[in-house]
């Protein structure tokens, strides 16, 4: 595969980064040379690569990890990455990124109320200058980074690129869900450009600059600290449906044309804690890579939904993107779930997503548009979080709206993009989280109005009199009067 010619190096400009080049495909085992040749003819680690590169191997796997399972990249740089001074603690030492979620975490919080977030404030940049990393912030978790098991949610807000600044994430895989602003993604592998609408993947190790293609970014990130991210099974749906392979793309081959040149900072996290190595390269010199460990995109707009064509409201489970599987069959560490637009048609039913207590804890955001189950009150770039068991479900307004609207077929948000990050860990909540000036203490009210329909059949007679007297006909369901 051809790499990308274009040697610019950061984000800005004139160039919109849309004729990017990309592999396509999930899990390939891809090859891509950014300069013809630098591909070695034979073998992963001849005694002298081609035009004087440095062999250099990435695994995301146990060398010994079962082929179907196994990943690993090979990654031919003009210069290794072991290249550089020694790692030392940031001096601003972002504490608001967690990554042990034990006994004894700081300020955690175990609470089974429903939470939510009103959109969260991304800085102005004449009060501070933040960048990816220095604007993320933990929402919650559960596990630890340390023990390789568990999840943490994370959202970040950011005014700046990171321009010579890389990141390197030792505890887990990145699942990023960008909110607001679109972004360059530049790693050892390539390019990425990134809008709302789409998410991206990096996985544990490889090192990436997130660079702002407008003024201010904000989003959404899930990490796990165990395994990586792989499609669902489909069951009886079949080979074809939800995230189709061929729709995700990863970078082909490309580098700094003046990385030999510019240095940069490393900035390293591992078991949550940051630290920073100055070399004088650029970490993006690699010329040509193979293997199947590499970052990758999708388009949310590709996923192919299904629903219920006949009666009854379906599980979420079947909007699923991507799934992290726990050692229990079915049980996920963390799924990512998606609600796009699509057609509900389902009749004498429901249509929203029905009241539930759930084995599994849900947090949710928005991109755009207004959620199904609660308009008005959940915005985009806000969150919420149902923790295992706490009951939740539609507003008042939803509820009373959908049990009597009627039943022709009704297309669900047009510019709606909703998702789920859910996950069968207990969460833990931050300090940061807890403490957010955007956390909307009045949630409990949209369940408030929810009043009681019921009446008993002895009381037939009396709420029929009632309803005559009143100027209403009753309506009259297996022997109850709604």
């Amino acid at each position: 595969m051809k790499g990308s010619k274009d040697g610019t190096s950061l984000a800005g400009g004139s160039s919109s980064y849309d004729d990017l080049e990309y592999g396509k495909g999930f899990g390939n085992h891809v090859s891509s040379e950014a300069i013809k040749g630098a591909l070695p003819v034979r073998g992963n680690n001849p005694k002298k690569c081609p035009l004087g590169l440095y062999a250099e191997q990435i695994s995301g796997t146990a060398f010994t990890a079962p082929r179907k399972s196994n990943q690993r990249s090979w990654l031919y740089r003009m210069r290794p990455s072991v290249t550089h001074e020694p790692f030392h603690p940031l001096p601003f030492s972002n504490s608001k990124i967690i990554a042990n979620f034990g006994d004894g975490g700081s300020h955690l919080v175990t609470t089974p109320n429903q939470m939510r977030w009103l959109p969260f404030d991304v800085p102005h940049k004449e009060n501070a200058t933040v960048d990816f990393v220095r604007g993320m912030f933990t929402m919650c978790g559960a596990g630890a980074a340390s023990h390789k098991s568990g999840y943490a949610i994370h959202v970040y807000t950011a005014n700046d690129s990171m321009r010579s600044t890389s990141f390197a994430n030792a505890d887990g895989d990145f699942l990023v869900v960008p909110q607001e602003g679109p972004l360059l993604l530049r790693t050892e592998f390539g390019r990425l450009k990134v809008s709302p609408g789409e998410i991206f993947v990096v996985q544990r190790g490889i090192r990436f600059s997130v660079d702002l293609l407008g003024e201010t970014a904000r989003g959404y990130i899930l990490e796990i600290f165990e395994g990586h991210f792989s499609l669902p099974d489909l069951g009886p749906i079949g080979a074809n449906g939800l995230a189709n392979p061929q729709d995700f793309k990863s970078p082909v081959a490309w580098f700094e044309r003046d990385g030999q040149t510019r240095p940069y900072d490393v900035v390293h996290k591992l078991d949550g804690q940051l630290f920073s190595a100055h070399q004088d390269f650029s970490p993006y010199n690699v010329v040509a890579w193979h293997g199947n460990y590499a970052p990758y995109k999708y388009d949310l707009a590709d996923f192919c939904p299904m629903n219920a064509v006949n009666f009854d409201h379906p599980d979420p489970s079947i909007f699923t993107v991507l799934t992290c599987a726990s050692q229990e069959p079915g049980t996920a560490v963390a799924d990512f779930v998606v609600f796009p637009p699509r057609w509900s048609v389902a009749e004498n039913t429901f249509r929203p997503p029905y009241y539930h207590r759930n084995c599994m804890s849900e947090f949710m955001g928005l991109i755009h548009g207004e959620y199904e189950a609660k308009k008005g009150g959940f915005l985009p770039g806000g969150a919420s979080l149902h923790s295992c068991m706490s009951p939740h479900g539609p507003d008042t307004t939803t509820f009373e709206k959908a049990s009597n609207q009627s039943e022709e077929p009704h297309h669900i948000g047009r510019d709606t993009m909703a998702f789920m990050f859910e996950t069968n860990l207990f969460p833990k909540l931050t300090a940061a989280a807890m403490a957010a000036p955007t956390v909307d203490r009045d949630y409990y009210k949209c369940w408030v109005g929810l009043r009681q329909h019921f009446v008993l059949p002895d009381d037939d007679n009396k709420q029929e009199q009632q309803q005559q007297q009143q100027g209403r006909s009753p309506s009259r369901s297996n022997g109850l009067i709604f």
